[in-house]
């Protein structure tokens, strides 16, 4: 067991790929300031190492927001939530627990529910085992179930659920239907007066319009300056019946 939690690294390709090319570009800018191709000079140094610091930064950035940056965003999250301790919770596309540990702690008699698919292309090391070790140390395994499950169809009945949260999950949905069918299903699993928080750092404006079609009342945050890409939050209120 392990006796730290470990949360992983968002998109780990998309960052090694960041730091590897932006490395490239600069060494390359560095030891061949031009390229003569014919007659043709090319001015490689001016095209190469500004956009390879570029590709460098987006890289750092990244891993500052996976190792600090997610637990303030996760925080703010969770803060838009008024909570009671007894709430019914959901974590579509939970990754290695981040959203869900931290519900979890904000509970007394409630209970987590955390789903996902275990991709690690978006999430370094995801597996339901790892993210089991998480709640264990987190010390909150009473409060906290995990489950293999598809965003969109969820297997829970309607109305099951006070909470449903989600970060950087949905935009990995492959087409547009099936995104739109995982924000209608978190209305549908919402019961009504409870509250479904999305976090993305593209389609929110996408996510707004589905929900609100599925009768939710719907706002945005801006972003969030502490995350990177730059995360912004929808949050959708299901109406008392």
């Amino acid at each position: 067991m392990p006796q730290k939690s470990d949360y992983g690294i968002d998109a780990p390709g998309v960052v090694r790929n960041l730091l590897v090319i932006g490395l490239g570009l600069i060494i390359s800018g560095m030891v061949f300031p031009t390229i003569r191709i014919g007659n043709v000079t090319i001015l490689w140094s001016r095209s190469a190492i500004w956009p390879g610091a570029s590709c460098m930064l987006g890289g750092v950035l990244m891993l500052l927001y996976a190792m600090w940056g997610k637990f303030s965003h996760r925080d703010r999250m969770l803060n838009m939530v008024r909570w009671r301790g007894d709430e019914q919770v959901l974590d579509v596309g939970t990754g290695r627990g981040l959203l869900l540990i931290g519900a979890a702690r904000r509970l007394t008699s409630g209970k987590g529910i955390g789903i996902d698919v275990w991709s690690t292309k978006d999430l370094s090391g995801n597996s339901l085992e790892r993210t089991q070790a998480n709640v264990e140390v987190e010390g909150v395994k009473e409060k906290v179930v995990l489950k293999s499950d598809d965003a969109r169809k969820l297997s829970f009945s309607d109305a099951s659920f006070d909470v449903v949260l989600s970060n950087l999950c949905i935009h990995n949905i492959a087409n547009a239907d099936g995104r739109a069918q995982a924000c209608r299903e978190i209305a549908r699993v919402l019961k009504p007066g409870g509250t479904a928080l999305i976090s993305d750092f593209i389609l929110t404006g996408f996510y707004q319009k589905v929900l609100a079609a599925s009768g939710l009342k719907v706002s945005r945050t801006g972003i969030s300056p502490l995350t990177f890409p730059f995360l912004r939050v929808v949050r959708a209120e299901k109406p008392q019946t």
